[in-house]
């Protein structure tokens, strides 16, 4: 006889482990808002009281798994459909994912919520004005959709719909540690952190 439970692991078993609970931090906002800045600092800070985090950027997703997507809006929601479900499959395994993601499009932050269980999902809206993203464009990409190199650029060329009732308001160019602490503060105020 077999020492084996054949029965798969469900998601409290695998919190059992774990000082936390599993939660996905969706950062939304236009191109050079903060998003990968405030997502790495609360990933460092979570990772140093013994949290274990991830965090998925979108760029880095488009250049791998999303590497076969342009930016048409057909293409803008399969790039969120699939962070969303790598980010699902991450918080069923218990971590505390922190996802950067320009993810412009209302409808589809909504279908995102939707694919997860109730508290599970937390939406911080970094906004930065347009103007501020631009000066700082930290990869020329405003320069050239102004350009006219770039198509389908989201604040230029292509829409980006503000949540309207996020989780966090985060204001692009606060003060790092506050905006930081603001998030965790968040997560703590939600029971995730134990």
């Amino acid at each position: 006889m077999s020492d084996v439970d054949p029965k798969p692991l469900i998601r409290a078993e695998r919190e059992q482990i774990k000082p936390h609970q599993g939660a996905l931090v969706w950062l939304t906002g236009l191109s050079g808002s903060g998003k990968t800045t405030l997502a790495r600092a609360a990933e460092r800070k979570l990772h140093g009281i013994g949290i274990h985090t991830y965090r998925l950027d979108g760029d880095v997703v488009r250049d791998g798994l999303n590497a076969d997507l342009g930016f048409s809006p057909e293409d803008r929601r399969e790039n969120v459909r699939r962070i969303a479900e790598v980010g699902r499959l991450m918080v069923d395994a218990g971590l505390v994912v922190l996802v950067a993601v320009i993810a412009p499009y209302a409808k589809d932050r909504a279908t995102t919520r939707a694919r997860f269980n109730d508290g599970d999902f937390f939406e911080i809206w970094v906004d930065t004005p347009l103007e501020v993203c631009e000066q700082r464009d930290p990869k020329g990409l405003y320069k050239r959709a102004r350009a006219g190199e770039l198509t389908d650029f989201t604040g230029i060329s292509a829409p980006y719909e503000a949540p309207e009732s996020p989780e966090l308001r985060a204001i692009g160019g606060g003060d790092l540690d506050e905006q930081r602490d603001r998030v965790i503060q968040m997560l703590r105020d939600a029971g995730k952190l134990g």
